[in-house]
């Protein structure tokens, strides 16, 4: 149990329905939608889809998502793909001839075609209860209303957007500057947008007015998109991708995401007494540093298009993490040699709820880097994700960028289970960060003892590209112990990352957390 004479947050507990998220009005539209009738499907929808009124610089619209669900009162686990592809024309040669190394960060060539909104209209028809212009209709009302702008969101905000051009500084700025903590956010013609998705499904978007606009839009940018790219989107249904760490089962999404590095991060952590260490002290930090810079660079050579990813068994293999264990120095830092091959980013929302029927859902949604390309549609200022940037430009890689494929993601849901029962869906939220914060909050739970509020709280650091990110939550002696070791030691600008779990308890009782490094929360009823 927390100190109550100290700063913190307490575990929700609740009984009939729980949702946690990065923002407080979707937690509370998701517990609304539960107390209306809804499940959980419709709740998580709900949420996402307001979050991107809530949150722009992180998720929207023009984005992807990944979802992880269970059937009511089942203990089996159903994956949703909902990234969408690159444009049919896309090219590698011909980004390479204009004397690209990598896929343009915030160019026109780093927007795929958006996915969510296809995948949560198949959601909706597949696995809600209600209309899906139920759930969508607190988004469309705060679009047209407005939203006070939260504090962790303005400091985004305030940080991020200079990548906005044209069109979206039109719609993401007010009267030029970025807004303050409290000023209203209003997206109306995103609300329109939404109206039609609500009374025409996925038509209103991937056809019409609606994808009309995007397309002119991309393609007076430069972009090779096309009314048939839209029209062709589609998610598909997967089978998790499981590891086992302790006594809990950990469910990943398989790729295009990364999630299997979260369970090869795993799988090496298990060849150290992680337990006996000290929570939050050096040595705990060392290892798990060493082990994901190996877990990253088996994900760089690996992960990619599902029709192109053949390795996946080999990752997550016990014998591969065996191997790469032995690589470790306990008291030594490994050198930094292979940069990250695609772009890396830390900006997505993750939502967890959980129905009465015990329905769970764990739904990530992004737009990739802060406010996504930049780029937003002349009519409706969808802004436009930059997940293409998740592509390398390497010959023959497997991830090398090409028309009609998807890109390796970094966002990732997740589900745990215990005993064979679902225990719960959980996320971290992080770019690059997700599959160490997967390990991380496991560990917590497992190895410490942690409740799902205190896994959230507890300080975090991060293995990333050559720097080893040590959040303020460290003291300077841990620091100066890391530096000893040979890590090139910093203090992260930003938060590492963000994260929602809900936990089942055996005797019926909901357990919830959200990380205080976001204005979220988590509610039941």
């Amino acid at each position: 149990m927390r100190d109550l004479q100290k700063p913190g947050r307490s575990t929700v507990y609740a009984t009939n329905g729980m949702a946690a998220t990065s923002h407080p009005l979707a937690a509370k539209t998701a517990v609304g939608i539960l107390e209306s009738g809804g499940n959980a499907v419709d709740a998580a929808i709900g949420a996402a889809v307001l979050l991107g009124i809530c949150e722009p610089q992180m998720t929207g619209i023009g984005g992807d998502c990944f979802v992880l669900l269970t059937p009511p009162g089942e203990d089996r686990v159903i994956a949703l793909n909902g990234s969408g592809r690159a444009p049919k024309r896309l090219s590698a040669d011909a980004m390479r001839a204009a004397g690209n190394t990598t896929v343009p960060l915030r160019g026109v060539e780093a927007v795929t075609i958006p996915g969510a909104i296809d995948a949560f209209c198949r959601l909706s028809a597949d696995w809600g209860k209600l209309p899906l212009g139920q759930s969508l209709a607190p988004a469309i009302r705060y679009a047209e209303e407005g939203v006070p702008v939260a504090p962790r969101v303005a400091f985004d905000w305030a940080h991020q957007a200079d990548a906005l051009k044209g069109r979206a500084c039109d719609v993401y700025l007010l009267n030029g500057q970025t807004p303050k903590t409290g000023q209203i956010f209003r997206a109306p013609r995103q609300a329109e947008v939404l109206r039609r998705v609500a009374t025409q499904g996925r038509a209103g978007f991937y056809e019409g007015e609606v994808a009309a606009d995007m397309v002119t839009s991309l393609q007076a940018l430069g972009g090779t998109h096309t009314l048939d790219d839209f029209a062709a989107t589609a998610c598909d249904y997967g089978t998790p991708v499981v590891g086992t760490y302790g006594p809990l089962e950990v469910l990943e999404h398989p790729p295009n995401g990364q999630g299997t590095t979260a369970i090869l991060l795993l799988n090496i952590l298990k060849h150290f007494d992680i337990a006996g260490m000290d929570p939050f002290g050096a040595e705990r930090i060392h290892i798990e540093a060493e082990a994901t810079k190996l877990a990253y660079d088996a994900r760089d050579r690996i992960i990619a298009d599902p029709d192109h990813t053949t390795r996946i068994a080999h990752m997550i293999a016990p014998e591969t993490a065996a191997k790469l264990a032995a690589l470790i120095d306990p008291h030594c830092a490994l050198p930094v040699t292979r940069p990250e091959i695609g772009a890396v980013h830390k900006d997505t929302i993750l939502i967890s709820v959980v129905d009465r029927d015990r329905m769970a859902v764990s739904l990530i949604y992004s737009i990739f880097w802060g406010f996504g390309a930049g780029l937003a549609s002349d009519r409706f200022g969808i802004l436009f994700q930059n997940r293409g940037a998740g592509f390398n430009l390497t010959p023959g890689h497997v991830n090398e960028a090409a028309g009609g494929k998807r890109p390796m993601h970094t966002i990732i849901p997740g589900m745990l289970k215990e005993d064979g029962r679902i225990l719960g869906p959980f996320g971290v939220m992080g770019g690059a960060y997700q599959p160490t914060g997967h390990a991380r909050v496991v560990s917590n739970l497992t190895d410490f003892g942690m409740d799902v509020q205190e896994a959230l709280d507890a300080p975090r650091s991060f293995q990333h590209g050559p720097a080893l990110q040590v959040e303020r939550g460290y003291s300077d002696a841990v620091r100066a112990e890391l530096v000893a070791m040979g890590h090139a030691v910093e203090i992260p600008e930003e938060p590492l990352g963000g994260a929602q779990i809900i936990q089942i308890g055996q005797d019926g009782v909901l357990r919830a957390g959200s990380d205080p490094r976001k204005d979220g929360a988590a509610l039941g009823y």
